[in-house]
């Protein structure tokens, strides 16, 4: 890029990087897991067994603070409709409150969508405490809540709180609202549109306030937002549970912008690169720009593409597995790079929880399971919550079965070729076959 930079100087009018477009997930410290909600109602609320329709309550009791919230305040509540981008309908009124120069939530969707909760079952067999219950994690679609919220530091955010237990939630921030943000509050002159800055009266003030946002600044707005807008639990909850939030970020996309004096030259330039990065980027050499080495074994998208996102405007997108890097051109002299880095496994964050449950009731296990929970599996219940004789034998799972020293054709020890089957080629008679007559 400054090698860019030098050849094209005299086309450019500046060149900033930052942070763009950044997705994080929030997650319930102390009521992540099944042991912990068990001893949150039995130890802290009290109640004795926990069903359905004591998670129901806690669902129904958010659903309606959220209703007289959004009464109380005068917020437009509406369903989500399909075909319809939230955020172009949200516009008008996130135009009105920079106009009035007012800071708070303007807006709230609901939607249903696939969220994380928790399943409750009754064991198949009985057992000494009657109001023992399985907790389970499962994925069900239930009611979403997207609070459109303009803050004074990070400037439009939406925050997404699932409805259902344990009320995860999700946060949508953009690195140039926080940049517009510090260039008002500091009096520099700037034209902004969408997220882009087509000019600035100080560029290097533009880009001191981009190398300002920190972790320590978007943990503290985002723990504001979520103590006003999240699920509530009382003070004498959040004490003995140690109640906080943990955040992950599951997206962020960080960009180099470069701003032409004119079209002519951008225009051009993109159509190079365009052909140059088709033909002459390789999965060897993708795989070289994300520090990596390509193997049989690789999972994911490895591919170079154009995509059109509307008439005239097209995206040039390199693809190593979960990210991606991507170049486009708008406004006329505004050409973008930027490297956008997806990681899907962070919305599971129990294998990485810190610290150890202090009590673990009903005898779920406080150590997490060896692998991710899926509520589809159908079958002997595990030793840990078999209420049944523990002398009993564990069922032999697919990882004991793998590693079995006995072959499928029940001969234990093979002595030689351990992974094959047994040969069905039978021998050849050693005594030779007379051959028939030829016929006339």
């Amino acid at each position: 890029m400054e090698l860019f930079t030098q050849l094209f100087g005299e086309w450019l009018a500046f060149v900033y990087h930052c942070f763009d477009r950044i997705v994080i997930y929030g997650y319930l410290s102390g009521l992540s897991r099944p042991e912990q909600v068990v001893h949150f109602f039995r130890n802290v609320v009290g109640v004795p067994a926990v069903s359905k329709e004591v998670l129901s309550q806690r669902t129904a009791d958010y659903q309606a603070w959220v209703e007289a919230f959004a009464r109380n305040h005068r917020l437009p509540i509406e369903w989500a409709e399909n075909g319809v981008r939230k955020e172009d309908h949200v516009l008008p009124w996130q135009r009105r409150m920079a106009r009035a120069e007012a800071y708070g939530v303007y807006f709230v969707f609901k939607s249903m969508e696939q969220g994380t909760t928790f399943r409750v079952t009754v064991p198949k067999y009985p057992t000494k405490d009657p109001n023992y219950r399985i907790l389970a994690h499962q994925r069900s679609r239930f009611t979403h809540y997207y609070f459109y919220i303009r803050d004074e530091v990070l400037g439009p955010i939406v925050m997404r709180a699932g409805s259902f237990f344990p009320f995860q939630t999700t946060y949508y921030l953009n690195g140039h609202s926080f940049i517009e943000q510090e260039l008002t509050r500091a009096q520099i002159g700037f034209r902004k549109h969408d997220n882009a800055f087509l000019a600035v009266d100080d560029v290097t003030a533009l880009q001191a306030a981009a190398d300002k946002l920190s972790p320590e600044i978007i943990r503290r707005r985002l723990d504001y937002w979520t103590l006003i807008l999240g699920p509530k639990f009382s003070a004498k909850q959040r004490k003995q549970l140690n109640l906080s939030r943990f955040y992950a970020i599951t997206q962020v996309e960080y960009c180099r912008n470069f701003i032409f004096k004119r079209h002519f030259p951008i225009h051009k330039l993109f159509e190079r690169s365009c052909e140059l990065g088709l033909w002459r980027l390789t999965a060897d050499k993708i795989a070289e720009i994300f520090g990596t080495r390509l193997n049989r074994k690789m999972r994911g998208k490895l591919a170079t593409v154009i995509d059109r996102i509307e008439h005239g405007h097209h995206v040039f997108r390199a693809y190593f597995k979960n990210a991606f890097l991507k170049q486009y051109e708008k406004f006329a002299t505004f050409l973008r790079n930027a490297l956008v880095s997806a990681l899907p496994n962070h919305h599971r964050p129990l294998c990485r929880f810190p610290g150890a449950v202090a009590q673990r009731p009903c005898r779920l296990s406080a150590a997490p399971a060896p692998r991710p929970a899926d509520h589809r599996r159908c079958g002997p219940l595990p030793r840990h919550q078999d209420p049944r004789s523990p002398s009993r034998p564990p069922p032999r799972g697919p990882l004991a079965c793998r590693h079995s020293p006995r072959r499928l054709d029940r001969q234990a020890n093979p002595p030689c070729r351990p992974h094959h089957l047994r040969s069905l080629r039978r021998r050849l008679p050693s005594q030779p076959t007379a051959l028939r007559p030829a016929q006339a």
